[in-house]
């Protein structure tokens, strides 16, 4: 039932439909019978209608229909002439409303050019409401009253640019943006999955990178590259770690942000598979936009992400998350220590083992001292007994030693329960602890990463899983782009094994094509968040959904624009908070207007802040 002529020609019950004859059609006969589809399901009787006038017309197909047809339901060219996977077009600014009253921006002309009549921008806001709203948004907090003094007090023409420039500089800006980041990011301070929720010692490690990283304006399309192949830049690691090593690892904490109960109960085939499948929903979800986590299990069936594509882009991480050859959360942490380190921890411990030696020797003078005084309670032969079956190990006494102790526990006499018979020699092994305690507290800290990282020569292949089960495994595939994000017949492929790399490089080649200008989604979806945090609302109100089940942007050239402009400005992110900022339309008041609320009640025109 995939092409006409197939139908046409039909199989052993006949044609499937005859052109022009709905009403001799087999096709419709089993539909109309509810023998089509098989089960309780009914096709309504409108959609009946439609396929008769179809075959009524002749059963006329959209364009040529093609000579052959791979497995699945395939990409149409309907299907990728969705708004989401056209290419980023930078829309050109009319004069006419670039000279429009109170435009500043081209953001102000795309936005008033979409205003419907009647509606236009409001007054700006007083200045003390501009100096709290800046503040508030870059930063999560008020303005000082002394800041508030400083800039209230300057009339330049260019106050508001300066005071952007400052809060842009404030280390809390980089703490406020975080947040937003690691939301996307999925961050956690624990494992999550199982009851246990075992605590992440080093996951803040990640959440400071992200914080630097912001403060530091990296560019955005090396912010995404380090995070999702930081290891494969860091080249291979011999002796210490470099500080841009642990950079680029620490990065890589974007990758581990999934729940993962693989190591506190519950590394299961399919608790494996399941942190790859959340890795790959955040992966996507933070910078594409879609919901490839349906295509697990089959086709998409909203947008155009077969079966075998989810598979392509599980390929890619399919090295550093193999659930063959699975590593627990705390075998994938890379320690800090450094040569220095271990060599200055060894020489403490020599030390330390000096006063346990120590210890020791008084304790088992303790030992023998409180057996002593126990046995004195016993008589001859009784008391040598109890003696020699005490000083034989445990696995060489007898049966009848075993049973003499079991009758006579207090003269089973251990370092344990010392302190029933000599209080006081408690106290003085205590001293030697404490000594102990504060030799081992001069050892270097050891602290580790949560990282992603891929095993050397680890090249595991990944096959298909028929209905998303693991135990059935069918043909292979191999590492590869979204089809649909592709132009047509030239799919984006990843090479399986990078030579010039320690690693396999596929993720780094994925996270170059993510960031090269030409894909459709990732800076419309970036931007798009960015708007979100600064009006309250979004251009594409689904912020981690941009396909079939999300919204339409409702100001399309606008988000092309923003994209666009952000890639030309080298994925400055302060430059286009600024860009943003410096509109009229984020500087507008945020009084009621009867007059425009009777047109635009919701103020989806942002006639209004």
């Amino acid at each position: 039932l995939r092409l006409v002529r197939f139908m046409t020609k039909g199989g052993e019950s006949g044609e499937a439909i005859i052109s022009g004859k709905p009403d001799e059609s087999y096709l419709i006969e089993r539909i109309e019978s509810g023998d089509m589809p098989p089960g309780e399901a009914r096709v309504p009787q409108d959609q009946i209608a439609t396929l008769k006038r179809w075959i009524a017309a002749g059963a006329k197909t959209a364009r040529p229909e093609p000579a052959t047809i791979e497995p699945g339901l395939g990409i149409t060219p309907e299907e990728r002439a969705y708004w989401a996977f056209q290419p980023v077009k930078r829309p050109e600014v009319s004069e006419e409303f670039k000279n429009r009253p109170g435009v500043r921006t081209p953001i102000d002309a795309l936005l008033l050019k979409a205003m419907p009549e009647g509606l236009s921008f409001s007054p700006d806001a007083e200045k003390l409401t501009l100096i709290k709203r800046a503040s508030f948004d870059l930063t999560g907090l008020p303005p000082g009253p002394e800041q508030i003094r400083r800039v209230m007090a300057d009339q330049s023409a260019n106050w508001y640019e300066g005071y952007v420039d400052e809060l842009l500089q404030s280390p809390h800006y980089g703490e406020r943006w975080a947040r937003h980041w690691l939301d996307v990011a999925g961050y956690a301070d624990s494992e999550g999955y199982t009851v246990n929720d075992v605590v992440r010692p080093w996951a803040w490690k990640y959440r400071d990178y992200v914080i630097r990283s912001l403060n530091a304006n990296k560019p955005f399309d090396q912010f995404i590259v380090e995070q999702l192949a930081g290891d494969e830049l860091a080249g291979k690691r011999e002796g210490d770690l470099t500080e841009k090593q642990i950079e680029l690892l620490t990065a890589t904490g974007f990758l581990r942000m999934a729940a993962d109960g693989t190591g506190s109960g519950s590394n299961t085939p399919e608790a494996r598979n399941q942190v790859i499948a959340d890795t790959l929903k955040i992966v996507s979800s933070s910078l594409m936009g879609v919901s490839v986590a349906c295509a697990q299990c089959h086709d998409h069936r909203y947008d155009p992400i077969p079966h075998a594509d989810y598979f392509a882009m599980r390929a890619i991480f399919e090295p550093a998350f193999d659930w063959q050859q699975w590593q627990t959360p705390s075998q994938r942490q890379v320690s800090l220590y450094t040569a220095a380190d271990r060599v200055k921890a060894a020489e403490i411990e020599v030390e330390v083992q000096k006063i346990a030696a120590a210890k020791g020797e008084k304790q088992t003078k303790y030992l023998a001292e409180a057996l002593e005084k126990e046995l004195l309670k016993y008589e001859q032969p009784l008391r040598d007994q109890l003696n020699s079956a005490y000083q034989t190990p445990a696995d060489k006494r007898t049966p009848e030693q075993a049973a003499l102790l079991k009758k006579y526990p207090s003269v089973n006499i251990s370092p344990g329960v010392l302190y029933e018979y000599l209080p006081d020699a408690v106290e003085d092994l205590k001293k030697f602890d404490k000594q102990i305690e504060e030799i081992r507290s001069k050892k270097p800290v050891e602290e580790f990463l949560r990282v992603a990282v891929e095993p050397a020569n680890h090249l595991p292949v990944t096959k298909l899983f028929y209905r998303g089960d693991y135990r059935q495994p069918r043909q292979v595939i191999e590492p590869a782009a979204l089809s649909v994000v592709s132009p047509e017949g030239e799919r984006r492929k990843f090479p399986v094994n990078d030579e010039a790399l320690p690693t396999t490089g596929r993720r780094l080649a994925f996270a170059r094509w993510l960031t090269n200008g030409e894909h459709p989604l990732v800076a419309r979806v970036l931007v798009n968040r960015i708007w979100l945090h600064h009006f309250g609302r979004a251009i594409v109100s689904t912020p981690g959904e941009f396909g079939k089940l999300g919204s339409t942007p409702t100001h399309p050239e606008l988000l092309d624009w923003l994209a666009s402009e952000f890639m030309q400005q080298g994925w400055d992110l302060k430059k286009l908070h600024r860009t943003i900022m410096l509109s009229t339309a984020y500087r507008q008041a945020g009084a009621p207007d009867p007059s425009k609320e009777s047109i635009d009640p919701e103020n989806n025109f942002y006639w209004r802040k």
